[in-house]
Formats: structure tokens, sequence, C-alpha cells
């Protein structure tokens, strides 16, 4: 299924006026994080032009289109117009004039206007545009913001992914989503994750119901997003299973085509889920700051034993 984003939603965060309000802006798909400055368009050049793409006509091209002479100035802003662009957006204080919008509401094109300077905003809706439009899956599980590394919990149903998400919220941590987590993959490096809307900051305990933890625990303790810094899989016991108890060499599990570190969490009774996944957290931002303990362990290791053979 293609991912698209509804201009008027653009228009609503971005916080955009809308020029032509009798233009559908609801109607109009985005299909592209990329967008375009037309100066080449507006000089009369169409070839590769990429006409699916927002386009933002700056202090530039906006004194390029008015130095023109008035037929020159229709013709071309009615080819411009009339290319299925999907909107225009002016920036730097720059308005289109009446003649302008006649022409845009003749295509049947959204105008719109900011008041940020071109460069700040293009960066600004590239951004935006890349975390909305990014490839996007739906998985089972819990996703926790636990001292700003982002942890994914995976795990059988009825396990204890949710408790173990409680108790991380009680220690002081942010939830981000319970059950289903929608992970984007906003670049090569870089995936985020987020709760539907529809279950935006809500917990299910079985037993108890649905618990709204912005509303029990305060806005502290949920967020919208966060990146996914590590996956922990709770599983049942097996006592005829091989865990690894050092840690050398890292497991890697994958969404969208990139890895993320992961550990496989044997479950017994009696064991603290939210102190291992808080121990889980800090370790993993340890080693992205240089410190492995396990390498350590082992340096100190073969250390000792190096010494013990010079003896």
């Amino acid at each position: 299924m293609k991912t698209v984003v509804l201009l008027s939603k653009l228009a609503d965060e971005l916080k955009l006026t809308n020029l032509t309000p009798d233009i559908d802006m609801t109607k109009v798909e985005l299909t592209t994080p990329d967008i375009n400055r037309p100066a080449l368009q507006l000089a009369g050049y169409y070839e590769h032009f990429a006409y699916e793409r927002v386009q933002i006509i700056g202090y530039v091209e906006y004194t390029y289109i008015m130095q023109m002479e008035e037929k020159e100035r229709t013709t071309s802003y009615e080819k411009f117009m009339s290319s299925g662009i999907p909107c225009v957006i002016f920036t730097t204080l720059t308005e289109p004039s009446a003649e302008m919008l006649d022409i845009a509401r003749k295509y049947n094109v959204p105008t719109l206007v900011t008041e940020r300077t071109t460069s700040g905003f293009m960066a600004e809706i590239i951004r935006w545009l890349g975390v909305e439009l990014a490839p996007c899956i739906s998985i089972h599980g819990v996703l926790v913001d636990v001292y700003g590394e982002g942890v994914l919990i995976m795990g059988e149903s009825g396990i204890g992914k949710s408790e173990a998400a409680l108790e991380l919220v009680r220690r002081g941590h942010r939830l981000v989503s319970d059950d289903v987590v929608m992970i984007r993959k906003v670049s090569d490096v870089t995936l985020v994750g987020s709760a539907p809307d529809i279950t935006r900051h809500f917990i299910e305990l079985r037993g108890i119901g649905i618990i709204d933890v912005k509303m029990l625990y305060g806005v502290e303790h949920v967020k919208d997003t966060q990146a996914i810094d590590l996956v922990i899989k709770l599983e049942d016991w097996n006592k005829d299973k091989e865990y690894d108890r050092l840690g050398l060499e890292e497991e890697y599990t994958e969404f969208l085509g990139n890895k993320i570190v992961c550990h496989s969490l044997p479950i017994r009774p009696g064991r603290n889920l939210a102190v291992i996944v808080e121990t889980a957290a800090v370790n993993h931002r340890q080693k992205k700051m240089g410190y492995n303990a396990a390498q350590e362990l082992y340096r100190r290791v073969q250390e000792n034993m190096s010494n013990k053979r010079g003896e």
C-alpha cells in the first residue's frame, strides 16, 4: 500500500496560511518527501520536471515572476499551474497577486503562504514529510523510552510486556506505545516508533482493563515518538536452551532492512523485568559510548592468563 499524506494535514502541522480556501485540500495527496523550487519551469524549461512534488516559490522565484511583462507572466504561470502540481507554497513574506490566485483556482491548485525563510522552511517540510511518508509496518510489542534509549519489548501475548512497561513508567520512564507499535524507517540507520492514534497513551492490563498512563501518571510519563535503539524479546525459560551469559557478540533483529541490537530474555518467576530492562538500556548506551563490560572482562582474563604464564 502506497503511503500518502493529505495536504490539509501538512498545512495544519506547519501552520500554513491557505490563500485558496475554496479549493478542498483534504482531497490533495502528497506522495513524496522531496520538494521543488520551480525556477527553471517559470523560465520555460519543463524537461525532467518533478510535477508530483510540493512546489515552493521563494523570494528569488517571486521577484523573477514579478519582473516579467504581464502577458509573459500570465503565460508562464498558466503553464506552470496546469502541469498537474499538488500545491504551491510561497515563503519569506511573498504573496501571489490576485491574477496568480485566479490562475490557481482555474486549475484547482491550492496556494499557501508561510512567513518562514525559504531555506529554513525547506528543511522543516522535508524532515516532516520524510517521517510521515517513510516506509511503515505495525508489530506486536511495547515501546518505552528508558534513559533516552528506545527499548522495544516483544514476546508472546500474556508474557508480561505491558506489566514491565507499567513498572518502568512507575520508575520514571516514558511509554510510547503498548500492544501495537508503528515502526517507520526514516533513514538507513534510524527506525522511529509510535502508537496508533486510537491507543496512544493506553496500556492494557489483563484482569484490570485499560488504563490511561497520561491521565494516571502525568504527561511527563508519555511520549509520542521514539527512535528504536534496542529490542528485548521476552520468552519462557527453557532449561535445555543455551543463553548468552557474556554478551561478547551482539545479536540483531531486522525491521524494514535496518538491523537493531536484540537481546533474548528468559522469563522465570521472581525476575524483576523493569530492572533488567533498565540495565540493558544503560549497558547499550555505554557500549555506544565506547565501553563494553564483556570485552573488558575478556581483556582482564586474557591479561591474567598471560601474567600466570610469565611467572
